[in-house]
């Protein structure tokens, strides 16, 4: 559903992705690699923060760069942050209504949307309760919920479960992995957590130093040789 071809960003004269050609299917795929592998790069490209020197995308059939940054959201393009980014003056419903209202739906659905993605994420809290009152995994479910509400056609997750203790971490892998039965959109998990990426995942691809150097099914692609000397520094495999 989402075509990349020869895909390169350079800055300055680093080249963050480096002809980057990449097919991702419908469902939950992963994309991994070291630091630095140009992960948060390619979502900076798909969601309009980055232009790149060259390359297409084509989402669904679209040109997705061709595409104004702002319009992105409205069209369907639904992302978390390493940093937390919901607002945490706010409640959670009014968190999640805010994504809403960049969304395609009518505002008459937004009150049972909002709730709808509320409980999708499996949030205990109450939703008038306000961000900076909830508790770290609880914050992190509320930019999940964010990012499913109002029906997107794609969701990109950077490290989402990034200092969550296991049981959360579990719990989070479940939501992902419902992702795309919820919303029919197609969701690109980054994370370190490799049995996360092995959970929620079907397919994955890998980046290391801005170059593709596998993508197929996860549990063949983390058992690559190459992948391993690349992902885990070492060259006894």
């Amino acid at each position: 559903m989402i075509e990349v071809d020869g895909l390169t960003v350079r800055f300055g004269g680093v080249t963050s992705l480096d002809g980057m050609s990449v097919t991702f299917e419908r469902g939950t795929c992963g994309l991994i690699g070291p630091n630095g592998a140009g992960k948060t790069t390619f979502f900076n490209v798909l969601s309009g923060f980055v232009r790149p020197a060259a390359g297409t995308v084509r989402a669904f059939g679209e040109d997705l760069l061709s595409m104004a940054h702002f319009r992105r959201a409205r069209w369907g393009v639904r992302r978390t942050f390493q940093t937390e980014q919901a607002i945490e003056g706010l409640s959670v419903f009014d968190n999640v209504a805010l994504i809403h209202e960049h969304s395609r739906l009518p505002g008459r659905t937004r009150r049972q949307d909002v709730f709808g993605a509320i409980s999708f994420v499996g949030l205990a809290a109450d939703p008038s309760a306000r961000v900076h009152t909830l508790a770290a995994g609880e914050r992190r479910l509320v930019e999940v919920a964010r990012a499913v509400v109002g029906r997107p056609k794609l969701v990109l997750l950077d490290e989402p479960a990034a200092g969550l203790p296991g049981e959360e971490t579990r719990h989070l892998g479940e939501v992902v992995r419902r992702i795309p039965g919820y919303t029919g959109a197609l969701t690109i998990l980054v994370d370190h957590d490799m049995s996360l990426v092995s959970a929620c995942c079907e397919t994955t691809a890998v980046l290391d130093f801005g170059k593709l150097i596998a993508v197929g099914p996860t549990a063949e692609v983390l058992r690559d040789d190459h992948v391993i000397r690349a992902y885990l520094g070492t060259a006894d495999v």
